[in-house]
């Protein structure tokens, strides 16, 4: 049974991307980045298995769109 997906902060997302908090921004703008989900009114967080897959190929990394596959 795979495990539930975990949504992380941004202090992780930089720590696991090496990326600033501009450049993250600036990706995420430009549609090379997951953008984030809001979680409460100030919160906000991303789906770990979105920043996973960008870690593992963020060349060509691109949103998934609805009935894509997991890899």
């Amino acid at each position: 049974m795979p495990e539930p997906d975990r949504i992380i902060r941004l202090r992780t997302v930089l720590v696991r991307t090496g990326l600033s908090r501009s450049t993250l921004y600036r990706k995420i703008a430009d549609g090379t980045f997951p953008a984030q989900l809001k979680i409460s009114v100030n919160g906000a967080g991303w789906r770990e298995s979105d920043i996973n897959r960008w870690v593992e190929d963020p060349v060509s990394w691109r949103p998934m769109r609805e009935g894509d596959e997991m890899r």
